[in-house]
């Protein structure tokens, strides 16, 4: 791993799951002490330029995060160089990261739960379609892949 990790968080598209595991994940590498580049983004271009769902923004606040600020993107191909770490919330997403990865890539794809233990293989539930039950819940998901990644890294 590089001395500075540069996390990029994908989700379909970028509204709910990835922002706010961008937002757990920076408050995370601030708590650890960990100087790092996080972003997120989305395989799809629907919602680009967007704030994250409401309810999302909700979910974080909750959590003690502002996501407000952020604004939906989609991947690009210098992404794939420019993080050292992509993580996909799905198989989906996953398979879409891994089929317009350009030659030579260099950042680590792979699914976010994979840092959770007992959770490798699974993914991080879609809350689009859920109530404010479902927001919560996904942040606390990502917020342990969070936590998890920046013991890892400071540790």
């Amino acid at each position: 791993m590089s001395d500075r990790p540069a996390i990029l968080l994908v989700c379909l598209g970028n509204i709910c799951r990835s922002p706010l595991a961008e937002g757990a994940f920076r408050a995370e590498a601030t708590r650890a002490g960990v100087d790092a580049e996080i972003g997120s983004a989305g395989t799809a271009a629907w919602h680009v330029g967007k704030s994250p769902d409401p309810r999302s923004i909700a979910a974080a606040r909750a959590g003690g995060v502002d996501i407000s600020k952020q604004r939906a993107r989609q991947v690009t191909p210098g992404d794939f160089n420019r993080f050292t770490h992509i993580f996909a919330m799905d198989d989906k997403n996953l398979a879409d990261l891994e089929a317009t990865a350009p030659p030579g890539a260099t950042a680590e794809v792979r699914l976010l739960l994979d840092l959770v233990e007992f959770r490798a293989g699974a993914s991080v539930i879609d809350p689009y379609y859920g109530d404010e039950e479902m927001f919560a819940y996904t942040w606390n998901t990502v917020s342990e892949a969070a936590r998890q990644f920046f013991a890892e890294t400071a540790g």
